[in-house]
């Protein structure tokens, strides 16, 4: 059997993507920044990521999976 389950929550997607981005940030540089610096690298890496997750996250907080139970699978569809 194939469930469909259509999730929304704005905050989850910002907040695990910031995060991402953030993490990505403070690997890549090496040097001493400027809160403004860094933020400003995080958004722009921010906004690539979320970019890159449009195909899967609608209007940035929607996301369907469907769970295959027969299979023991779970994909999340394209929106």
């Amino acid at each position: 059997m194939k469930i469909k389950i259509h999730l929304k929550d704005p905050d989850g997607v910002y907040e695990s993507i910031n995060c991402a981005a953030k993490r990505s940030v403070e690997e890549i540089i090496g040097l001493k920044l400027s809160d403004s610096e860094r933020e400003s690298l995080v958004e722009g890496r921010h906004e690539s990521m979320s970019e890159s997750c449009s195909k899967w996250i609608k209007y940035g907080e929607y996301v369907t999976i469907e769970i295959d139970t027969d299979a023991g699978t779970a994909v999340v569809l394209p929106s």
